[in-house]
């Protein structure tokens, strides 16, 4: 399993959000470098964001969701066209960052 997985829930509709673009950057000095991408699956999820013997540096990263293409794909108009989660990465555990979104707002928080 990759060390950072994510998911995403259409909090309005109760169910997954398919066919999200996410992009996973690592801060390096005050720019950011894409390292990894992908669309969530029919369940909402990206497995396979890095490979699973990747292991990332103790650092900062951000999971890019753009939720502008997923809203205009159902013709919804949302307030949000992205969503930028920031984290740090501490050690060589896994960290699973899920994103419950809806057309006006999204929480996140630190999964197992």
């Amino acid at each position: 399993m990759s060390q950072i997985t994510t998911h995403i829930l259409d909090t309005s509709k109760g169910l997954p959000a398919s066919g999200v673009a996410i992009y996973l950057e690592q801060k390096t000095g005050n720019n950011w470098v894409e390292i990894g991408n992908g669309k969530t699956n029919d369940d909402g999820r990206l497995p396979g964001l890095l490979s699973d013997d990747a292991i990332l540096e103790i650092g900062t990263y951000r999971l890019v969701f753009d939720t502008d293409s997923y809203f205009k794909n159902q013709n919804i108009t949302a307030f949000y066209p992205s969503v930028t989660i920031a984290f740090n990465v501490l050690d060589t555990t896994h960290y699973h960052v899920p994103l419950l979104l809806n057309p006006f707002g999204y929480s996140t928080y630190r999964g197992s």
